[in-house]
């Protein structure tokens, strides 16, 4: 599924050393603003530990990791939402993108030049929040017109449309994302028509110092972002950009000595991008066999059907059941024969809704 997220920020907060580490992609990242022009996309394997001991148990001929999408999108400053710093290409390259990644600067460093002159994350946050808004304010406002005279003869539904316009400039007005209003199943229809950018899944990143890698709580510009994050209902993590463009270069032996060295577990991107596949509705299931052992995404919530048409339209078309079992059961029982004699290999139809971790296997007739 070719959903992505974009990452986005001021300039010169580590969004492009942080992009290089992810997808090992080589873009620019340069100690001046709009070092990066265009956008850089890259596709990074999902981390999924229950796929590799799926694979040890299979011992099959490949080994398929879900994926996701990265977008490194260049660098905003104040005034974007007026074509300041290019910031109308910028917003664009936002509005394509299904979930936005805000990398906030939360290190201290007199090298690294800040836009601003200083480091203030909560500052920084709102800066970008605000012309997010600001773009999004524009849009629901040139459609109100178009929509006002049809609500006022009342054709159709424009009325309720009118009404949910004038609700969205009211929230926007008083500085305030979209998704932080609840909609109607009618509303929610509109909404995803007019690709808000502050109604896309939203995450903010930390870009901390070294020194607080193993416990960012302890870092006072951290705690101020985080706190500000809880405010506007989005989730906040920490990474060291610098030390996972570091870990990036290393083979695995070299990262578990890395990594012990800081008292850390695993590598801060592995949790970054686990975080994105969650905050972008994915969830995984696994096929398995001799020659392949797969983990494929899905959007939370789809059927077993729409789930067998990830693999190949024909098994959607054809369905006519899907055996499934729980990752937690097989590994439990430790092969696929136990599980069915234990009674956990079930029978599922076409209004199965697939839960994340399931292992199945599609019947079909076309």
């Amino acid at each position: 599924m070719a959903l992505t997220a974009g990452i986005v920020g001021l300039p010169n907060v580590g969004k492009s050393t942080l992009f290089n580490a992810i997808t090992k992609a080589g873009a620019l990242a340069a100690n001046y603003p709009f070092a990066t022009i265009e956008p850089n996309v890259g596709m990074v394997n999902v981390p999924d530990e229950r796929l590799y001991k799926l694979s040890a148990m299979y011992n099959p001929k490949k080994t398929t990791p879900a994926v996701c999408e990265f977008t490194d999108i260049a660098g905003l400053v104040k005034g974007a939402s007026k074509g300041e710093g290019l910031g109308n290409q910028f917003l664009g390259n936002i509005r394509n993108c299904d979930a936005i990644l805000e990398v906030v600067r939360c290190f201290e460093d007199g090298n690294v030049t800040h836009v601003e002159g200083t480091v203030d994350p909560v500052r920084d946050a709102e800066i970008i929040n605000l012309e997010l808004i600001l773009s999004d304010l524009e849009q629901v406002q040139k459609r109100i017109p178009k929509i006002e005279k049809k609500a006022q003869s009342k054709i159709d539904d424009a009325p309720q449309e009118y009404d949910l316009l004038k609700r969205l400039e009211k929230h926007l007005l008083d500085e305030k994302p979209v998704r932080s209003l609840d909609f109607s199943e009618q509303e929610l229809k509109y909404v995803n028509n007019y690709q808000l950018l502050t109604f896309k899944p939203f995450m903010y990143v930390a870009n901390v110092s070294e020194e607080y890698i193993a416990d960012a709580s302890s870092d006072p510009n951290y705690k101020k972002l985080k706190e500000y994050a809880d405010k506007t209902n989005a989730k906040c993590i920490s990474i060291s950009a610098d030390i996972e463009a570091q870990l990036s270069e290393l083979d695995d032996e070299e990262k578990e000595m890395f990594l012990a060295d800081y008292g850390v577990s695993e590598p801060g991107l592995n949790i970054l991008v686990r975080e994105t596949y969650d905050l972008l509705g994915y969830a995984t299931y696994f096929t398995t066999g001799p020659d392949e052992c797969r983990a494929w995404t899905f959007k939370k919530g789809m059927l077993a059907p729409e789930c067998a048409g990830i693999i190949h339209s024909d098994f959607e078309r054809g369905f006519i059941r899907a055996e499934t079992v729980a990752y937690d059961d097989i590994i439990k029982c430790g092969s696929m024969l136990k599980a069915k004699e234990a009674g956990l290999v079930r029978q599922e139809g076409k209004d199965y809704k697939v839960k994340d971790g399931d292992i199945l296997l599609f019947k079909f007739n076309v």
